[in-house]
């Protein structure tokens, strides 16, 4: 099924993608961008090739979530630079699970990038760019009502579970999963309502380095200005199995 997104109704436009009106009620179409932006938007630029790789890309470890019971938003992908999901009330909140000191851990603490944590450690962050996305605690999140200390419980569970699995699996294809940002949302199916896995899972906003090297093959080389950042992201797909069809098709064709 192919969707004109001139056609849709524009519900939402972030750094990296759109959000158009789905085919059915309770639906949207997700479209990735190769717009690329860092350090709260101040750095901005262009990724060729990157929407469709992380929309390839999100759509395996969504899938693979969704096979051992983490619940997303995720339903199936559309064409090379789009995917359909549920319609989700999003929780204004951005978790980030680190494994390993980088980025702005190592800067608030002192501590050596690479070294690595004798656990993982899990922080929030009011999902807010004009104010840079401050760091909160479960404090500030239940006196404002982002959530409730049930649903705290859930997202930090499921960010545990998620964790777990992506480590697991990254592992398996030679790459560290240093830290990553997930993002939760409300699904309502009438009076039932329950927290899954919304957004996207990518080298977007996750950082990942090779095993044996160390090289950066995420959305660092683009922050840190390391260049060759399409060939990292194409690496991660690669790896995982997943190059997108356009890089599979003979040169005949």
């Amino acid at each position: 099924m192919n969707f004109r997104m001139g056609r849709r109704r524009r519900i939402f436009e972030g750094k990296a993608k759109v959000l158009f009106e789905g085919p059915e009620p309770g639906t949207l179409v997700q479209y990735f961008k190769d717009d690329a932006t860092a350090f709260n938007n101040k750095k901005r630029g262009t990724i060729t090739g990157k929407g469709v790789l992380n929309n390839r890309i999100s759509e395996y470890l969504m899938t693979r979530l969704n096979e051992i019971g983490v619940p997303t938003h995720f339903m199936r992908r559309l064409n090379m630079r789009e995917q359909l999901i549920r319609q989700v009330e999003i929780i204004p909140i951005e978790v980030v699970m680190r494994n390993i000191v980088a980025g702005s851990l190592a800067k608030r603490m002192g501590i050596p990038e690479g070294t690595i944590l004798p656990r993982s450690i899990v922080e929030f962050y009011y999902k807010k760019d004009d104010l840079g996305n401050p760091m909160v605690s479960d404090e500030h999140i239940t006196c404002f009502g982002w959530a409730s200390p049930q649903e705290i419980d859930e997202i930090m569970a499921l960010s545990l579970r998620i964790n777990d699995y992506l480590s697991g699996l990254f592992l398996g294809i030679g790459l560290k999963l240093v830290d990553f940002k997930l993002e939760f949302g409300r699904l309502w199916d009438n009076d039932d309502m329950r927290i899954v896995l919304a957004d996207e899972i990518s080298p977007d906003n996750c950082r990942l380095w090779d095993v044996k090297t160390n090289e950066k093959m995420d959305k660092d080389r683009f922050r840190c200005d390391l260049g060759r950042v399409e060939e990292a992201y194409q690496e991660v797909a690669r790896r995982l199995g997943i190059m997108p069809e356009a890089a599979q098709k003979p040169e005949s064709e």
